[in-house]
């Protein structure tokens, strides 16, 4: 079953921190081959607080999604990320295609 990783940018504070992490984070995906279904294009906040932007990650399964997420190339990314945003980040199980 499909697995999602959800990143939401709340708020950045410094910008070169966080092209840092752009950088690392594009490099960490290599080897885990996650698809893209969202990357930071245009949104409308429906309800909740407010966003700076989104990311919706497609992995195989949970399994790979934690493998991505906890790897070491991914977690160095994760400091800089750190640094120059928050950030709200989840994995969701998805539904089998039909």
């Amino acid at each position: 079953m499909p697995a999602y990783v959800v990143l939401t940018r709340e708020r950045t504070h410094d910008t070169e921190a966080f092209a840092r992490y752009a950088e690392k984070a594009k490099a960490a995906r290599e080897g885990h081959d996650p698809k893209p279904l969202a990357f930071y294009g245009d949104f409308e906040v429906l309800e909740g607080s407010d966003m700076e932007g989104a990311v919706i990650l497609r992995f195989p399964d949970m399994a790979a999604a934690r493998a991505w997420y906890q790897s070491d190339a991914y977690q160095e990314a994760r400091q800089h990320r750190f640094q120059g945003a928050d950030y709200r980040v989840f994995i969701v199980d998805g539904l089998e295609e039909a």
